[in-house]
């Protein structure tokens, strides 16, 4: 075995023993024969999974995807979950992507248990700091035959490529090099002559994929065709030493003790060859399992470039929660039996399995909006701190729009947040994100209502002098209302009677109106509890001199009429009207 370069051995050599005395009748390779839960695909002993992003560009929605499957088989079956930075192309890594891919996945909540930052027993977790050790393993395949050195210049190899090509031929290697005896190989290498290494191909086997079952072409390694053999012998180390991304990754999965792979189905055709490369270390490869494509509603592929499926899209410009976006994520490919698709990450840390579709994965934004006013009412219900956080994003949208001056009058003697809670509670099922939440209830974050003119509901025969009445009985009712419901069976009935149907329908539609300009919003006892005592009745009153009665609409008679029998429904309701508030969920007012 060939030492690392002095300076690494300290860091990396027991790791690269490790490496070198795996065989097949290691405890992981056993385990891995054993197979585990076949409905499930759920392996019967703790996974370890990785995700391997290159910083050559940032997270998205593809991405996230694979880093989540990979973390969540890890979390439901007891394993561990790594990260692991591929930046062997460095001409083409983006200054900043390294921090900014740390940064998304925690934001996500999708902390890695080793890896970069963290550490662990199988580092370094960053590629470029273990070159030596993918060129003492390519220097093992080289000793026992399964690689060799190939000297072909850049020109032969352009020249005998556009040979084949000018013929109509598939591309390959004529293996030229491979015949080269060993010692005169490792003397050219001495010497500082340019080459790369290349792997002999003994064939490129089938495998048993977790998603598409027996899978792959089980090619030969060899073409014969009308002009010569040619062999698809691939490149494992460039001429500048630094590896291929196939040598690269097969190295450190094996290496990291790494027993499953979840990627994308865009890999699946470079599947046969690490199988190849497994068998020439005479390693166990890892399952793998490779995940549908994600495709727009064209069928088109969705792309990485495109800024629209970045995460700092979805978290900064959109305002999507972490939780709603790993829940989207976790929806696209993956199939369950619950009854709902509302899912927190640690739900899906315990449901999860692999029970993947096949074929492509139509991405549907609406579902992604469905699902965050989903988890907005989640956190509005159970309070703690996503909730906290939630009501912090909304006063802050609300501070960056409105006056402090024009804030202070509706506020009173309330901090915006306390304001802000129960208006969130009463509309959570409306939230998108938090500008636009804001903009929708604007009406609660000004003193001046521009409302049009009222018009009654279809078909009403409510006179307006009775909607003023009642609302001057809602003016009554003081600071704190503390009547109690169940008072006794005759006030609900009173309440029963005063509430019929055409009734309590005008009269919702014109408070909407005198309290929220008509605007759409949280029921009217939540309106009112939100606005407050003082700035119900101030809009009430003002409401009340913007409209006169209808009587010039109607015959004298017709009017004497609807008074008398809207004045006995008043009479019944003024005495029950705190109760009637109460009943209607507004707890005080």
């Amino acid at each position: 075995m060939r030492s690392p370069r002095p300076g690494l051995l300290a860091r990396r050599s027991w790791t690269c023993l490790q490496c070198r005395h795996a065989s097949s009748s290691s405890p992981v390779a056993s385990n891995l024969r054993t197979g585990g839960n076949k409905k499930t695909n759920l392996p019967e002993f703790p996974a370890r999974t990785r995700f391997a992003p290159s910083p050559t560009g940032y997270l998205h929605l593809g991405s996230l995807r694979t880093a989540l499957f990979n973390y969540l088989l890890a979390k439901r079956t007891g394993g561990q979950f790594l990260l692991r930075i591929e930046d062997t192309d460095q001409k083409r890594t983006i200054p900043g992507a390294e921090q900014r891919l740390y940064e998304d996945l925690q934001w996500a909540g999708l902390q890695w248990d080793e890896g970069p930052v963290v550490g662990g027993p199988y580092g370094p977790y960053r590629q470029s700091e273990r070159t030596a050790l993918y060129r003492s393993h390519a220097d093992d395949l080289i000793q026992n035959g399964h690689a060799y050195r190939c000297f072909c210049s850049a020109d032969r190899l352009d020249a005998f490529a556009r040979h084949r090509s000018q013929a109509g031929l598939p591309p390959g290697y004529d293996r030229k090099c491979a015949d080269i005896s060993p010692e005169e190989s490792a003397e050219k290498a001495a010497t500082g002559e340019t080459h790369v290494v290349r792997l002999k191909v003994e064939g490129y086997p089938m495998f048993e994929d977790l998603v598409y079952g027996k899978t792959g072409q089980n090619r030969s390694p060899n073409k014969l065709d009308l002009i010569e053999r040619v062999y698809d012998d691939p490149i494992l180390l460039k001429s500048d030493g630094h590896p291929t991304y196939h040598l690269a990754n097969v190295v450190d999965d094996h290496c990291m003790k790494i027993t499953h792979v979840i990627r994308g189905t865009e890999w699946m055709s470079s599947t046969p060859l690490h199988v190849a490369l497994y068998n020439a270390f005479k390693w166990t490869p890892p399952r793998f399992g490779h995940v549908p494509l994600l495709v727009d509603k064209s069928g088109q592929k969705l792309s990485k470039r495109n800024a629209d499926i970045d995460l700092t899209f979805f978290k900064d410009k959109q305002g999507i929660f972490p939780e709603t976006l790993v829940n989207f994520a976790a929806l696209l490919g993956w199939s369950h039996t619950q009854k709902s698709d509302v899912f927190g990450l640690e739900e899906l840390e315990q449901i999860f399995n692999l029970k993947i579709t096949r074929g492509n994965t139509v991405v549907a934004f609406e579902k992604l909006w469905f699902l965050q006013k989903a988890h907005a009412q989640r956190f509005a219900a159970n309070g703690g701190p996503q909730f906290d956080k939630l009501t912090s994003m909304v006063s802050k949208a609300v501070q960056s729009t409105t006056p402090t001056e024009q804030l202070a009058n509706i506020l009173q003697s309330r901090s915006l947040n306390e304001y802000v809670m129960p208006l969130l509670q009463a509309d959570a099922k409306s939230f998108t994100n938090a500008s636009e939440f804001v903009q929708r209830n604007f009406t609660f974050f000004t003193t001046k209502l521009e409302r049009p003119v009222y018009t009654p509901t279809a078909g009403s025969t409510i006179a307006m002098s009775t909607l003023h009445t009642a609302a001057a009985a809602l003016c009554l009712v003081p600071e704190r209302n503390r009547n109690t419901p169940g008072s006794g069976e005759g006030e609900e009935e009173k309440i029963r009677i005063a509430t019929e149907k055409a009734f309590k329908k005008e009269l919702y539609h014109y408070l909407r109106w005198a309290l929220s300009a008509g605007a759409p919003g949280p029921g009217i006892p939540e309106t009112m509890q939100i606005l407050g005592r003082a700035e119900s009745v101030r809009r009430l009153q003002e409401a009340m001199h913007l409209t006169t009665t209808d009587a010039g609409a109607r015959s004298p008679n017709a009017v004497r009429r609807a008074k008398a029998r809207d004045g006995q429904i008043l009479t019944r309701i003024s005495p029950g009207w705190g109760l009637f508030l109460r009943h209607n969920n507004a707890v005080s007012f």
